[in-house]
């Protein structure tokens, strides 16, 4: 893998593209938006009613489906993960969905629909009889096969799980819950230390994960077809050592982000 310096944004977690734009979210649901091209500030704004229902956006990306037919984005989705970790309902397995628009040149959002894994107090879920440190899960969106794709950590068996689902569409109502009926397949892979920023491109899943030294800042890919990682590299080996966040593609160019605000180009031999 090679890894190529692009420049600095703002700090925080994940991130997504649209065309020439990157958008940087922070765990407040805060947005800085910048052109891609020289990484130059553009706009920033805060998600829709993100003082009640607040993202982690520890993954973000932006979906297919439109809110108007002449919008100028497709939906933003964009998990709560741990953000009420310590709270009676933890929303676990929770995505927040918004229209994004822009009216007069500002930057505005709409939350539209949460969908809801509604198994995550299942085995199939969790694991049994150990409580799994991270069991709010991660997803991503595959647009061009229009589904859905939560995972999670299982410290029981060590093993990541991965679910296909039916991706929701707005005609699903403002809460979409997807049920075990919903389930297209699962699958284990390798054990993720600690999800971070994720995206779907091309039938693979790209996933970051890990914090520092002791869990190290790595790289995974996930090939949906065979239903296996197929590539594994670590990022403190080669002298990058913050937390991972955001991970997109812009076209075939992968977009690469840490915590401090470092943004990167990686290129991949396979």
């Amino acid at each position: 893998m090679k890894i190529t310096e692009k420049g600095l944004v703002r700090q925080g977690q994940d991130g997504a593209i649209f065309e020439n734009l990157l958008f940087r979210f922070e765990g407040n649901g805060q947005c800085f938006v910048y052109e891609l091209e020289d990484l130059k500030p553009v706009a920033e704004f805060t998600l829709d009613k993100a003082e009640t229902l607040v993202p982690h956006c520890n993954s973000v990306m932006f979906g297919k489906e439109y809110f108007k037919e002449d919008d100028e984005f497709p939906l933003l989705y964009a998990n709560i993960y741990n953000n009420y970790a310590e709270k009676e309902n933890e929303h676990c397995g929770e995505c927040c969905v918004y229209r994004l628009y822009r009216e007069e040149g500002i930057f505005k959002t709409t939350m539209v629909q949460v969908i809801k894994i509604g198994f995550t107090d299942d085995t199939l879920w969790r694991s049994e009889g150990v409580k799994d440190v991270r069991p709010w899960g991660n997803f991503v969106v595959d647009r061009e096969n229009s589904r859905y794709y939560a995972f999670v950590m299982r410290d029981g068996d060590k093993t990541t799980r991965y679910f296909a689902l039916r991706l929701p569409t707005l005609a699903d109502g403002f809460e979409a819950v997807l049920t075990k009926e919903d389930i297209i397949e699962y699958f284990d892979t390798p054990y993720h230390n600690f999800l971070q920023g994720a995206t779907c491109h091309k039938g693979r899943i790209y996933e970051v994960e890990g914090f520092h030294e002791r869990i190290r800042p790595a790289i995974r890919i996930i090939d949906l077809e065979k239903k296996e990682q197929i590539f594994h590299a670590d990022f403190y080996e080669a002298g990058f050592i913050h937390e991972p966040e955001l991970i997109d593609f812009w076209g075939d160019k992968c977009i690469y982000g840490d915590n401090k605000g470092n943004i990167f180009e990686l290129e991949f031999n396979n």
